[in-house]
């Protein structure tokens, strides 16, 4: 079965970058997968592509050897099937907040025994390869986003769920939850308090703690916290700044560092 770089990775001992992709453009899938990330990851719940849109990215970055990620909608069998018969190697699965949901959201991912996952790989075949079915279950990655106070209090409960391999934290959601504003890189010290926690009851289950950040200085932070996967802003927010610097610069004619 083709390899996972993100796992081979973990396995070293190695932390690994994820592109995150909010368009729905399959030029931009295959660009960022260019980049020097180890992953890329198609964000289905608050981005905007679709399933067909998505299928195209998935094509896109299968182009490098960045492993494919999708964040799905919500805790859904039939989309989380569909997107690893598409050729995902890893599934994020939104607010999952018992060991309850995060049983049902593993159990998507798995064939039987470890899982209900029905064989129909499509794409996931031609990706993966001829022996997909046979390794799909040691291969594909599921993580289980921790982003409201209650999946904190269940924490110990949800990462002794057989079969979890990563958490995903989504900082702004948690920091919501907690009665703060939403935004990247959340400072205030009961969220951040979380934040470590979180890291540290990963280290102890040995499961593989994740994080979305803003900023280089945050994600220093996170990566000294344990953090081993980590997303840096997206394809929308790193154009945007970088129009929001250029285009002011250079209307004034001054020259702008940010620009080739």
């Amino acid at each position: 079965m083709r390899e996972s770089k993100a796992k081979t990775l973990w396995a070293n001992g190695e932390e690994v970058l994820t592109g995150w992709l909010a368009t729905n453009s399959s030029l931009m899938a295959e660009m960022m997968a260019q980049q020097d990330f180890d992953a890329v990851t198609i964000d289905m719940q608050h981005g905007v592509a679709d399933y067909s849109d998505a299928l195209s990215m998935l094509q896109a970055i299968s182009t490098t050897d960045a492993t494919p990620i999708v964040r799905v909608p919500w805790n859904d069998p039939a989309i989380i099937g569909r997107m690893l018969d598409a050729g995902a190697y890893g599934i994020i699965c939104p607010m999952v907040n018992s060991a309850e949901e995060c049983k049902a959201f593993v159990e998507a991912c798995r064939y039987y025994p470890q899982g209900g996952r029905s064989v129909g790989p499509i794409r996931a075949g031609l990706y993966g390869g001829a022996d997909y079915f046979a390794n799909a279950n040691d291969t594909v990655i599921t993580f289980a986003m921790i982003e409201h106070k209650d999946g904190v209090a269940n924490l110990d409960e949800i990462l002794s769920t057989p079969g979890l391999d990563a958490v995903f934290v989504g900082p702004s959601d948690l920091a919501v939850s907690m009665g703060h504003t939403p935004g990247f890189d959340p400072k205030w010290p009961d969220v951040v308090e979380a934040i470590e926690f979180i890291a540290e009851r990963c280290k102890a289950h040995g499961v593989i703690p994740g994080i979305h950040v803003g900023s280089v200085e945050y994600g220093q932070k996170m990566r000294d916290m344990g953090y081993k996967f980590q997303a840096y802003l997206s394809d929308f927010r790193m154009t945007q700044m970088a129009f929001g610097k250029a285009m002011p610069a250079f209307r004034a004619g001054q020259p702008d560092a940010t620009a080739p």
